[in-house]
This record gives C-alpha cells, sequence and structure tokens, in this order.
C-alpha cells in the first residue's frame, strides 16, 4: 500500500510538472535590436556625432593655438629676453602637455556622453520588454545573442515594438526578425 501511495504522488507530481511545463512560455529578444530600431536611438546618435565634432574643433583650434604661440615665439625670439624665452617656452611645454593628453579627453567625455543619452533608452526598452512579458504571460524571456542552446521560444520583438509604437524594418532591409520556431505541443 505504501508502494502504491508513493508511486501515486510520484506520478500526480509529474502530470503536474507536465502541467507547469506545458504552460511555461517562454520568449527571446534581442535588447539590442529593440534600441536600434527606436527613434530616441537614432536621436541619440545624431546628438553624439554632433557633441563629438564639437569636442574635435575645440582640439583643433587648441592646436591651432599652440602652433601659432610656437610660431609668435620662434619669430619674436631675437627681441625677447633670456628670462621672457624661459617663461615662454615654459607656456609652450604646458600647453603641448595639455593636448598631449586632450585625446583621452575627448574620449572619456564622448563615453559619458553616450551612457547619459543611452541609459534612458535602454530602460525604456527594458520596461517594454518587461510588460510585453507579463501582458503575454511569458515566464521567461532570454537575451537572443546570450544562448547557444535554449528551449524552443518565441520571438517577442514584434510584441516589444508594437508596445513602443514602432514599425519593425522590413526584410529587404535585413532586420526582419528570425520566424518563430515551432513549439513543440506536450
Amino acid at each position: 500500500m505504501k508502494k502504491f501511495f508513493t508511486g501515486m504522488l510520484f506520478a500526480l507530481g509529474l502530470m503536474v510538472a507536465g502541467e507547469v511545463n506545458a504552460q511555461t512560455k517562454i520568449g527571446y529578444i534581442s535588447s539590442q535590436e529593440v534600441v536600434s530600431i527606436m527613434p530616441e536611438a537614432r536621436k541619440a546618435d545624431s546628438l553624439l556625432t554632433d557633441f563629438k565634432n564639437a569636442l574635435i574643433q575645440n582640439a583643433t583650434d587648441k592646436q591651432n593655438a599652440f602652433y601659432a604661440a610656437i610660431d609668435k615665439f620662434n619669430k619674436d625670439s631675437a627681441t625677447l629676453s633670456d628670462a621672457v624665452k624661459v617663461v615662454k617656452r615654459t607656456e609652450l611645454t604646458k600647453m603641448g602637455q595639455e593636448l598631449g593628453g586632450e585625446e583621452e579627453r575627448i574620449q572619456q567625455q564622448l563615453q559619458q556622453k553616450q551612457q547619459e543619452l543611452i541609459q534612458p533608452i535602454n530602460r525604456k526598452a527594458y520596461e517594454a520588454i518587461q510588460a510585453v512579458a507579463k501582458e503575454h504571460n511569458y515566464a521567461f524571456v532570454f537575451e537572443k545573442e546570450a544562448l547557444l542552446v535554449a528551449p524552443p521560444a518565441e520571438d517577442i520583438l514584434p510584441l516589444v515594438a508594437k508596445k513602443l509604437n514602432i514599425k519593425l524594418p522590413t526584410a529587404a532591409g535585413g532586420n526582419q526578425p528570425a520566424a518563430k520556431p515551432t513549439t513543440p505541443k506536450q
């Protein structure tokens, strides 16, 4: 009797697990693709390009001022006293050192600006993915690029795009989401 009862509990457990498994919806999405189709991302790219161009122009202006100061020093050096020459050389050396670190400063400023611009876009995409998962009863949503092997799932990109009121690019653009794999019914 004890074996029968244990067997019945085991069978009941398998049936419940099978029911839970059959009802578990799994989806996947490329969050990079979601962000790339968002209009905010194109605007951020444009703003970042403008910012980069402004930084480069500023660096170019500093470089031109440095070269002009060197030329002026070279022209005026015959009439300058030794003490003034030492001061001017020190100033030129300092300008040259500052100019040498300009590329690193530009990269740091660009990275900071990029983070500032992309963070709200990533947050909006994440919230849309969360909302779609909840609305459509997805128990799991995986990052498409992160998994090598996964159980059958659905690409939820079209649902997220609809949630964000974004029209997906056509197949001619090459960004058409992959066809949904069929999920075997149990």
